[in-house]
């Protein structure tokens, strides 16, 4: 037998395997939907007789909740076990406000919802709004510094009818500083590096 007739058969072995295991998990899923809707009509008690399960309201922090979520439990019945797991808990039943679906953020967004649409215009952004408020902002904030600037003061007199020299300029003394510029314009020349040139060497 060649090794290719060998993987033939290999996988057609799989391939039978998986269709049995999917025929037998289908066969369980439509029994237990069969043994769901039967329960379904009972009553509660009659019920968790048949699945061999106590009653909900009797169990206390500690025991095992885990057999009421299996999937032949009725939907009712696992709804009280879980309430009754909810209360007798402790831990799962404190809040300590960092919960990350306790506020409801559907109402939140109708409450923005008028804000964001003055604001945010389709195409205009929110430039309008800026300039807008730039503009009644202008007004305001030029009053209170018109009422806050210092008065001129007056220009003084010659006293006694003296006169001021006239053709004479005063100008500022030149001092020290004056010479700062030039001082510093040489020394950044004198650090700068000299200029290089590139050079070429032929061989004869």
């Amino acid at each position: 037998m060649s090794a290719r007739s060998g993987d033939f058969w290999s996988r057609r072995k799989a391939r039978v395997a998986a269709e049995e295991a999917a025929e037998a998990k289908a066969a369980e899923a439509t029994e237990e939907s069969r043994d769901r809707d039967a329960l379904e009509s009972m009553p509660d008690e009659e019920a968790l007789e048949k699945l061999g399960l106590p009653d909900p309201d009797t169990l206390q922090a500690g025991d095992d909740f885990s057999a009421f979520l299996r999937g032949a439990v009725p939907e009712r019945i696992r709804r009280r076990a879980l309430r009754r797991l909810w209360i007798s808990n402790p831990i799962i039943n404190a809040h300590d406000g960092l919960t990350d679906y306790a506020d409801d953020y559907r109402a939140m967004a109708e409450a923005s919802s008028g804000v964001v649409a003055t604001v945010y215009q389709v195409g205009k952004g929110l430039l309008p709004k800026v300039l807008a408020d730039e503009a009644a902002a202008a007004p305001a904030q030029s009053a209170p510094a018109a009422r806050q600037a210092p008065p001129e003061p007056a220009a003084e007199s010659p006293a006694d009818g003296a006169e001021s020299p006239k053709g004479k300029v005063e100008t500022p003394s030149a001092g020290p500083d004056a010479e700062a510029p030039a001082t510093a314009e040489q020394a950044s020349a004198e650090t700068l590096p000299a200029p290089r040139r590139m050079r070429f060497h032929f061989s004869d």
